[in-house]
């Protein structure tokens, strides 16, 4: 037998060539069932948790009609099928006539050298009580605002964009009191809504007249900025142009242009002149778009004599004159409801009132507003501007979809709160 088989491989001579072991390789067939099994496994968790979404999603959009935000055209209802307010009225309301009054202001100061006027201190000391912070509870979170005090027995007026959409409004005063409020009436094409909260010993502001404005004239804004965290803050500026139009979703609004600092949150809250007296409301709707096309310094509010106008009808009636009504109730149907249930975008009719416009024309729950006249209808901001473009009494043909079909229908726009 050769003894050199015995010898360990390192011992051998340099010149030998090691060709390894010869054991077969080691097998990785387990390794790779259980990746599979792995693999196979989440694919799996994947389709259920994509199942559970859809399943949530369709329990969602067949939830109670109630439980959603139901915007309503018109924006007011009473008893009768007619529109009386976004938010049902919890609060009680006053017994006795409640008009805005408009007191007589002074001739305009020239600002050098200032005769007549109040100092800034002084316009903010008589003014800050009459000035309340807004929140409302709206899908999906909070939204926040400013308003005004108009009489002691609890009326309260803002945007009506402040409080739009709103399950739940609060106002909250200076001395820190939270009371609920209700809106006893809300007008899109002005931008103006009204609050009624239970309370008898409010500040009411004092209201100038603002035909008696000046380009040049110094004025005041006070409000909650960027929300509640900086309320009651003051800026200052000037009267930058009167009379000026602008379009705010297609309608025209006839606004006081100031260079006061104007930021969300400042929406419904006073814009004052040197004597103390709520000559604007401030609306913010232009001042969010200006602000994100990179221009500064150019704010609007609502002129006060425009503000008395609407306010008083508001207040007297629940609803302003000559608006035009479809008679319905409706909400935006969600991209998910759309691809779920195969709908085109559009408005869903949730209620047909009675008496109605659209009762009279044959619409019924569950059709979906496509098209008014010429103008496709994706969601409410469309049909609201839409339908603003109209007059009360005037034909219009609205497309609806219906069971798979589309079909146009004739009617003729009623009034608002009739």
């Amino acid at each position: 037998m050769d003894k050199r088989n015995d010898f360990p491989p390192e011992s051998r001579e340099p010149d030998y060539y090691e060709t390894g072991s010869t054991r077969p390789p080691k097998s990785h067939g387990g390794l790779i069932a259980f990746l599979l099994i792995l693999v196979i496994f989440l694919c799996g968790l994947s389709s259920a948790l994509g199942f559970l979404n859809i399943k949530l999603l369709s329990q969602q959009n067949n939830a109670p009609e109630a439980s959603s935000p139901v915007i309503l055209y018109p924006s007011n209802s009473d008893t009768a099928g007619n529109t009386t307010g976004t938010t049902q009225s919890t609060v009680p309301l006053p017994t006795g006539k409640v008009e805005l009054e408009l007191d007589k202001s002074p001739e305009s100061v020239e600002n050098v050298p200032q005769k007549g006027g109040l100092s800034l201190q002084a316009i903010y000391a008589g003014a800050i009580d009459s000035v309340v912070s807004i929140s409302c509870t709206v899908e999906g979170g909070t939204s926040s605002g400013t308003g005004v005090v108009l009489s002691e027995n609890g009326y309260i007026v803002t945007n009506a964009h402040v409080v739009e959409d709103a399950a739940a409004i609060q106002v909250r005063l200076t001395d820190n009191r939270v009371l609920p409020a209700s809106i006893v009436g809300a007008d899109a094409v002005s931008d103006l809504a009204v609050l009624i909260v239970d309370a008898s010993d409010l500040s009411p502001a004092d209201f100038g007249d603002s035909s008696a404005l000046r380009v040049g004239d110094t004025v005041v804004a006070i409000g909650d900025p960027l929300g509640s965290e900086f309320r009651g803050t003051m800026t200052d500026g000037i009267v930058s142009a009167i009379n000026r139009e602008v379009s705010v979703s297609g309608r025209t609004m006839t606004l006081i242009q100031t260079n006061a600092a104007l930021n969300s949150g400042n929406s419904g809250g006073p814009l004052l002149n040197c004597y103390g007296q709520v000559i604007g409301i401030n609306t913010m709707k232009i001042g969010a778009f200006t602000d994100a096309a990179g221009v500064e310094g150019i704010g609007f509010a609502i002129p006060s004599t425009t503000v008395k106008e609407i306010v008083d009808q508001l207040i007297r009636q629940g609803f302003v004159d000559g608006r035009p009504s479809l008679g319905i109730q409706g909400r935006d149907i969600s991209y998910y409801y759309q691809k779920f249930y195969h709908l085109p975008a559009g408005v869903l009719i949730t209620e047909v009132l009675r008496g109605g416009s659209a009762q009279s024309a044959g619409l019924r729950t569950g059709d979906i507003i496509l098209g008014l006249n010429d103008t496709r209808i994706t969601d409410m901001d469309t049909l609201t501007t839409a339908l603003y473009a109209c007059a009360a009494g005037e034909s219009v043909t609205l497309t609806i979809y219906r069971a798979g079909t589309q079909q146009s229908v004739t009617l003729t726009l009623g009034e608002a709160g009739n």
